[in-house]
């Protein structure tokens, strides 16, 4: 059995309360054991970052590029491996576990790249003689806090730009996923990251979220879960002495609209990948599908066959297409909300039914709704599960309308063969990221990712755009 431990100043700590890692696929394994963090724990990791900054910030970008390319050397190399801790802690199937912790790699490599990247400018001051130099510094010590369905992607894409500027981390993962990040941050401390650049402490948010939020000595803050915690966030942020500065990434109620012209084909690929890969469990994951009335039919037709050929089982099995609800408490919330779905006057078209498979685990069988009205709570509430609701509307105008009829803006999809209507969309899509005949779901790890309204808040993630969040830019006058 694995142990799962914190990484404070360079050490290894094992002390303290351990909680158990089960797999969803099978509850009766344990997939490791991880150290309870204290709130005292994380206090001294914070000193630790504190005390490693003034060193690491100052090493040449070379450094830093050869420790961040060895340790994605070491992530690919391992992708099998590590995929398969990750599809046994946190559920996704097999391929999709070893695909994201190949992205970890990938995103690894960019970063390392990036050290040899910063730019500044120097520009002529409108004042004789004097010479004006745009500089990008990092910013000190980062919190990262991150959540269970991407759990070591995640974590990489916040790490890694995060090193490549020159500040220092603690991060605390999400406690149904300890494993994939102890695993990341292990590689990253043997690849010759100096003691307390990058600290690991796996904690309760109560605990370790907490002093992350409340010590002084935290410059910024960088987090990715629900709304209702990154409200809170952002308040403790604000009120903070000095203020933290801070990003986050929320939630989403992503939209996908199918207009009569699609593909169709295309239409259900698009869907499914959507709505039910990974559980549903993405926040970019479509579970708004808008259909024009002339296609609507057919494509709820073609929807229901598609489903019924998709094999939801263990994660590690070969064949799985869908892994199991990450724990019972995100599966109680989707069966609360077929329940109230049906309350609403919707139509469960198909699934929802709990599944038996060889070994216990939490296993759901994927669902869509039609007749809903984009009033309904299942078509306004993230529920974070396998569970689509089918938006039947007239025509493209009305599509687009329902489908910024949203507090949410992460993603927003269509599936039309009118390069008229796409081009309309791709600029009127309230939406942080477009896609036209695509999944909501899947984004390239080069270029930007983030949402508007209440997704997301602060810079963008992933690509060059990250130096947004993880620098100050600092501006200076020189009379030579």
């Amino acid at each position: 059995m694995l142990m799962f431990n914190s990484l404070i100043g360079g050490e290894w700590i094992s002390d303290g309360q351990r909680s158990a890692d089960v797999n969803p696929s099978d509850t009766k394994e344990i997939v490791g054991n991880a150290v309870r963090g204290t709130r005292a724990q994380a206090d001294a990791a914070i000193a630790a970052a504190k005390a490693a900054f003034p060193a690491w910030s100052r090493t040449t970008p070379q450094f830093r590029y050869d420790i961040l390319k060895k340790a994605s050397d070491e992530i690919l190399a391992r992708k099998e491996e590590l995929g398969l801790l990750l599809s046994r802690e946190e559920g996704k199937t097999l391929p999709e576990g070893v695909g994201e912790v190949a992205r970890a790699g990938q995103i690894f490599s960019f970063f390392a790249g990036e050290c040899l990247r910063i730019a500044g400018e120097k520009l002529a001051s409108v004042r004789p003689g004097v010479d004006v130099e745009i500089t990008r510094e990092p910013v000190g010590v980062v919190g990262l806090i991150t959540p269970w369905n991407f759990p070591i992607a995640i974590p990489a894409w916040k790490i890694a730009p995060a090193l490549a500027y020159g500040n220092t981390v603690v991060i605390k993962p999400a406690d149904l996923v300890p494993g994939s990040a102890w695993a990341l941050v292990d590689i990253l401390h043997r690849a010759g990251l100096p003691k307390g650049v990058l600290n690991l402490v796996i904690g309760r948010g109560s605990e370790v979220g907490a002093a992350l939020l409340e010590n002084p000595d935290v410059s910024a803050i960088s987090f990715t879960g629900s709304v209702e915690t990154g409200r809170k966030i952002a308040l403790a942020c604000v009120s903070s002495r000095p203020m933290k500065k801070f990003q986050l990434e929320m939630g989403g109620k992503n939209p996908l609209v199918i207009l009569d012209d699609a593909d169709l084909s295309v239409a259900i690929e698009s869907a499914v990948n959507s709505a039910f890969f990974s559980t549903g469990q993405r926040c970019t994951a479509a579970s708004r599908l808008i259909v024009t009335k002339g296609i609507h039919d057919k494509f709820t037709a073609a929807l229901t066959e598609r489903l019924k050929g998709l094999v939801v089982d263990n994660a590690a099995k070969a064949g799985t297409h869908i892994g199991p609800v990450v724990d019972q408490s995100q599966l109680d919330q989707n069966l609360k909300y077929l329940k109230i779905g049906k309350d609403e006057g919707a139509n469960l078209a198909y699934g929802g039914e709990l599944l038996k498979r060889d070994t216990p685990g939490f296993y759901m069988q994927p669902a869509f709704f039609t007749g809903v009205t984009s009033q309904m709570r299942i078509a306004r509430e993230e529920i974070f599960g396998p569970v689509a609701a089918v938006i039947r509307v007239n025509d493209y105008d009305e599509a687009l309308a329902v489908a910024n009829d949203t507090e949410f803006g992460l993603s927003s999809g269509i599936c039309t063969t009118s390069l008229k209507y796409a081009s309309h969309f791709k600029r009127n899509a309230e939406a942080g990221m477009v896609m036209v005949n695509l999944p909501t779901a899947g984004v390239d790890y080069h270029v930007p990712f983030g949402g508007r309204k209440g997704s997301s808040y602060g810079p963008r993630e992933q690509g060059k755009y990250a130096v947004e969040f993880y620098t100050t830019v600092k501006t200076a006058y020189t009379m030579p």
